[in-house]
């Protein structure tokens, strides 16, 4: 094993899907700005969860290449990811207020799809028929959470809102109608250019990823719920730090539950469609249980005053600490 079979594909691989998904994302909304869509619908679509661009293409190559492990590992990993330590470090830079009903909403749908997810992975291989329902739920919610954004409820933002704003703050470019108009086939190129380098990204990632995990003879899972989902979760964490160094708490616990509720119903969904397989018995006995519990964790601080305090947010970054040392060898 040399690092050009491992660390170079990795870090490559990470580089080209962060830069590509960003290019991706930025391209489709000047495609969609340009052609006079809503951008409300950009919003919650493109920009909503272009973040997750990395997770999507990573866990469906996986699969495809006969490497479960590292495709679903890439989306509980991101999950628990998502809440113990990008919670946990968005936390300590500013508690996260949460406090309006739709937000605590999209928290038990957040939790909600972990159970599901959880159930399903231990009750049989995930086929094309849960990937479409799974796909199918993710359309619905879109649906009503952009109901709910256009009525302008009294009762607040959701996550997919908070989502797309904390990718529109960490990227003022990706703000819908807020700049000049750029020629749409320019557009579509950027887009286009960006789609190739995720592609090209995430076999780099997999393969590095692969190789890594024989390389030091550790399970492919163990590669895919670490190196892997922390990795393709770079784009959240960054947009979740800069929504915390803006004291918009509110906003950086919606980018994580948008972010959850999209990587179980969006990737596992389109991972079970396009390359259906067993979800690693690993994962299904310790993992999944774990992203339940964390789940339940986070809501249980959110509920305590409608906030996560500093001391919260250490105790999650501790409790990330604390499963990367039950998991690794």
């Amino acid at each position: 094993m040399t690092v050009f079979e491992t660390w170079l594909p990795l870090t490559l691989g990470l580089v080209l899907l962060i830069a590509g998904g960003e290019l991706l994302v930025r391209g489709a909304v000047r495609v969609a700005d340009g052609m006079g869509v809503s951008p409300l619908v950009i919003g919650l679509t493109l920009v909503g969860f272009g973040t997750s661009t990395p997770e999507l293409v990573t866990s469906v190559q996986a699969a495809l290449t006969g490497a479960p492990g590292i495709a679903y590992g890439n989306i509980v990993g991101s999950n628990i990811a998502n809440i113990l330590l990008i919670g946990g470090a968005a936390a300590l830079l500013s508690p996260m207020v949460v406090a309006s009903t739709a937000l605590r909403r999209d928290g038990a749908v957040m939790l909600a799809v972990a159970v599901v997810f959880a159930i399903i992975a231990a009750a049989m291989p995930p086929g094309r028929a849960v990937g479409a329902a799974l796909v199918a739920a993710l359309a619905a919610y879109i649906y009503l959470a952009f109901r709910q954004e256009r009525a302008a409820a009294p009762s607040g933002h959701g996550a997919v809102h908070d989502k797309s704003l904390a990718l529109q703050q960490a990227d003022p470019a990706l703000a819908p109608a807020a700049r000049p108009r750029a020629p749409v086939a320019a557009a579509l190129l950027t887009a286009l250019g960006g789609l190739v380098l995720v592609v090209f990204g995430g076999k780099f990632l997999v393969d590095g990823a692969v190789s890594l995990a024989r390389g030091f003879g550790v399970s492919e899972t163990v590669i895919g719920l670490t190196i892997v989902a922390v990795g393709t979760s770079m784009p959240e964490f960054v947009t979740s730090v800069v929504a915390g160094l803006r004291k918009q708490g509110d906003v950086a616990f919606g980018n994580i539950v948008g972010s959850n509720i999209y990587n179980i119903l969006g990737i596992g969904g389109f991972t079970a469609l396009i390359a259906p397989g067993p979800v690693p018995m690993e994962i299904v006995t310790f993992d999944n249980l774990v992203m339940v519990g964390v789940s339940m964790a986070l809501l249980g601080f959110a509920w305590t005053g409608f906030r996560i305090a500093r001391w919260e947010g250490a105790a999650l970054l501790g409790g990330y600490a604390a499963y990367l040392v039950a998991i690794w060898p």
